[in-house]
Order: structure tokens, then sequence, then C-alpha cells
């Protein structure tokens, strides 16, 4: 396996993947509406357009693309979107395999632990559990269900649900840093499964190698933590105020409307499905993952 397409190669996750993959000795190639100045193949999502080549050329088949869920506040346009780039970029990418004559031999998706609802409390989820039924969780059974299809082609097709990943240069990390002081949201006591982004390339790599793997695995550390606890942590880690008193549920709902159950919300999620698979991760530890990501 040498050649490997990756859709949303530009974004955080996909750049540390590609990364990965070429220190092994493989070619890499994004598949994007512009040359993204590497190599690449064109598609057009809202056109269901995508280079024929592109899957002649592959190997697998990485993907990552998806419009952000955090990035805008959820009006019904924007709802659309976020459902729409999941679910009609995997279409497109179905359509486009079954047609191939060469077809790639693996299929390795994002998903998300969004599949479990905005809240399942203190109790451990694991792949087993029961899919949600708000928002989120309707668009990840969703997206899920078009990668599912993917593998009628007789691709090996992995899934990997993925919680919240830390990263100093943006995400999840970025938005709780923003402000001047760093406050818990709500009483703080909601879990976070958390993932450093170097466990998380690695771990696609890892998908993408151990051809034993099949299926859906949680993508998330060994040992979540709370929002209060990971809040503390990341301020003392980037040398920030801490402010211990939560910021009020009425106050995240009124700025971010719909949004804020996904932040008072919380998962306890398991990661011994990926572990029992053989997956080693290097940052269990919460205050050492965080370390690493500020000190770099």
């Amino acid at each position: 396996m040498k050649n490997i397409l990756i859709t949303g190669g530009s974004g955080l996750i996909g750049r540390r993947i590609t990364q990965l993959l070429e220190k092994k000795g493989m070619e890499v190639a994004w598949l994007s509406r512009s040359s993204q100045g590497r190599k690449s193949f064109q598609w057009d999502i809202s056109k269901q357009e995508l280079d024929p080549e592109a899957m002649e050329w592959a190997d697998a088949v990485i993907h990552l693309a998806g419009a952000g869920v955090a990035e805008k506040r959820w009006t019904p346009e924007r709802k659309r979107e976020i459902l729409d780039s999941r679910v009609k970029s995997t279409q497109l990418l179905y359509s486009a395999i079954e047609r191939a004559e060469n077809k790639p031999t693996t299929f390795i998706s994002a998903s998300a632990v969004g599949y479990y609802g905005f809240n399942t409390g203190a109790a451990l989820v694991d792949e087993n559990s029961p899919a949600g039924h708000d928002f989120l969780a309707e668009v990840v059974v969703a997206w899920e269900q078009e990668v599912k299809k993917i593998e009628n082609l007789n691709l090996r097709t992995v899934l990997l649900r993925i919680g919240i990943v830390l990263d100093a240069e943006g995400g999840a990390l970025g938005e709780m840093l923003k402000p001047p002081v760093a406050a818990p949201l709500g009483n703080g006591d909601q879990w976070m499964s958390w993932i450093h982004i170097e466990d998380l390339a690695r771990m696609f790599v890892f998908a993408l190698e151990k051809t034993t793997l099949q299926g859906v695995y949680n993508a998330v550390g060994p040992h979540p933590a709370t929002n209060q606890l990971l809040t503390l942590e990341a301020a003392r880690a980037k040398g920030k105020p801490y402010l211990g008193i939560g910021v009020p549920g009425f106050l995240l709902k009124l700025v971010l409307g719909e949004m804020a159950a996904m932040v008072l919300g919380g998962n306890r999620v398991s990661s011994q499905k990926i572990q029992k698979a053989g997956f080693d991760f290097e940052f269990e530890d919460l205050r050492e993952a965080l370390k690493d990501l500020f000190s770099r």
C-alpha cells in the first residue's frame, strides 16, 4: 500500500497524517477543490464531480472532510451544511469507487463520539452503546450509514469516532483558552473524552496498516477528564489565569443557541477496543499531553 488519498487533508489532522505517511515513504494526494500546492485530485461535492483518476491511483482513502461543527452558530442553513458536507461527500466517494476499475482496498473514515448524543453522563460508553437522538447524533448516524455502504464494495472499512482533539494550534483548546481568564463551562462536571492530535494521527496510520482492523473504533484517549479538570490543566500548561467559577449555562445558551447543548453535555467514552487491537497511546496522561503541546 503506497498511494494514499486524503479528503480534508489541509486541516490540522489531515496535515499531520500526511506528514506521518510521507515519513513512512508513502505517496499522499489530497482530494480538494484546488491544487493546495501539492499532489492533488479535484472534486466538487456540490456538483457531485470527482476526478476519476483519483480512485484508479489510490490504494487507500482516508476520509476527513466535513464542515466544522463549532465554527458558526447553528442556523438551519449551517445545520444543513454540516450534514451535507459529510453525507454528500461520502456518497460522492462511493460513486467514484464503484465506477473505478482498479478500486482502493481500504477506506478509513473519520466519525465522531457525537454519535452517542450530547450528554451520556458519567456512564462509560463503548462502540456498542446506542446512538443519541439530538442533531449531531443524527448527523453521525447518517454519515456512518453512507460509509458502511462503501464496505459493500469489498473494501476494508474502518470508522474512527473522534473525541475532543487536543492541539495547540486550534480546535477545542484554542477556544477554551481564548478568553483572558480560563473558566469551566456550566458546572464543569461534564465529561470530555480527549485525544492528543499526535495519537489521533498515529491511530489513522495504525488503522491503515493493520489489515485485520475493520468496523467502528472510538478515537479517544484512555482517561477522559471533566471539563473543569481539562480547563484547569490547560490553563496551567499555557500559563493562563484560571477562574473556578463556571460560565453559566443560560449565558452559553444565549450566546451559542442550540450549540450550547454540545458544550454543556459530555461523554465518557471507552478506548478499550482500539487498545485491545494493539494500539498504544503515547499520551495517556492529560497533564503530560498538555505539557507536550504547549512546549512545542
